[in-house]
């Protein structure tokens, strides 16, 4: 009877170990997932909301990636925390990552390895004046009040350093989006210099233009020489015809916006990142409306200015388009 009894209680046992063994499986199979951190920007942009699209993407197409996202002070933050390890991949600007990668400028002598990934949107630097000012090009700026872009934006940082090295010198005026485009209505200043909603003008340009027919300033093909040799950071970006505000096809400097990893994403990790996202065409485009009808890779290799991540290489490759050698890390 004793062994009776304890036959059945060793039997018990077992059973009770197997089942709590069997109800721990889920767990160990998350615990085996990569956990991503993807660092963006302010959580009220449109870019935030795009990466928490993205993060969806990822965690819906890739099996043993779990990510998130986490909001930051935008590019020069994410490369910091890419540094540091706080963050996996991020929301980046090409001319600062190109800068990063270099070493110069805000990074000079502190280079940053983060590698580009994908560009999903292009940010021209739409020079707008009013139509009756009678400036036919950007020379005619000199001695004219201008706005040169929100003060400390990326936007005056890099119209300030383009028009140094075409010589141009405008009477800047300083101010918020709100009194620069009350100044340009009221008619004190000619107008500014404002990032573009990828192809078409910003809201506050558009609200200019409801009120005051403007024109946009472009580059000549001697400008455009002389901003690509002073700075290989910045894409030229060409514009075509916006009928709703009467602006003609034209030429200037833009960056993209994209994401960079840290070069701690292994190849295989970042491939199959670069592939979901590329290969997405409804979520990313919901959140963010400018990626509409976008192919992602070949935006990226038109407007990178620095090394792309191996994983990126790799996706590339493999739909058949070339890489440029300025593109790969040497």
């Amino acid at each position: 009877m004793k062994r009776t009894h304890s036959a059945w209680r060793r039997a018990l046992l077992v059973a009770a170990a197997t089942t709590t063994c069997l109800s721990l499986l889920p767990l160990a199979a998350n615990a085996q997932n990569k956990k991503l951190l993807i660092g963006t920007t302010s959580s009220s942009s449109s870019h935030y909301g795009y990466f928490v699209a993205v993060s969806q993407v990822i965690n819906k197409q890739i099996k043993g990636v779990d990510t998130s996202v986490t909001e930051t002070g935008a590019t020069m933050d994410n490369l910091r925390r890419m540094d540091r390890n706080q963050v996996d991949f991020a929301l980046v600007t090409t001319n600062v990552i190109h800068h990063a990668n270099a070493g110069t400028g805000d990074f000079a002598g502190k280079p940053n390895n983060s590698r580009l990934m994908w560009i999903y949107t292009i940010a021209p630097q739409n020079a707008i004046v009013r139509k009756d000012a009678n400036i036919a090009n950007l020379e005619a700026l000199n001695g004219k009040k201008l706005n040169t872009g929100l003060k400390g934006s990326a936007t005056e940082k890099t119209t300030d350093a383009v028009f140094a090295a075409l010589n141009i010198k405008p009477d800047v005026v300083r101010g918020s989006t709100g009194e620069i485009v009350d100044a340009v209505k009221d008619n004190r200043a000619i107008g500014y210099v404002k990032s573009g909603a990828g192809m078409k003008l910003d809201a506050s340009s558009r609200e200019i233009a409801t009120f005051t027919p403007i024109q946009i300033l472009g580059l000549n093909d001697t400008q455009r020489d002389k901003i690509k040799e002073a700075m290989p950071e910045l894409s030229m970006v060409d514009v075509p015809v916006d009928s709703s505000v009467g602006t003609a096809a034209y030429t200037t400097w833009g960056f993209g916006v994209g994401a960079a990893a840290s070069t701690q994403l292994d190849e295989e990790t970042a491939y199959q990142i670069v592939k979901a996202v590329c290969e997405d065409k409804t979520a990313q485009a919901a959140a963010f409306a400018d990626v509409a009808g976008v192919d992602i890779a070949e935006m990226t290799l038109k407007y990178a200015a620095s090394p792309l991540h191996p994983g990126a290489i790799r996706y590339f490759k493999e739909r058949g388009l070339d890489i440029p050698d300025r593109l790969i890390a040497h």
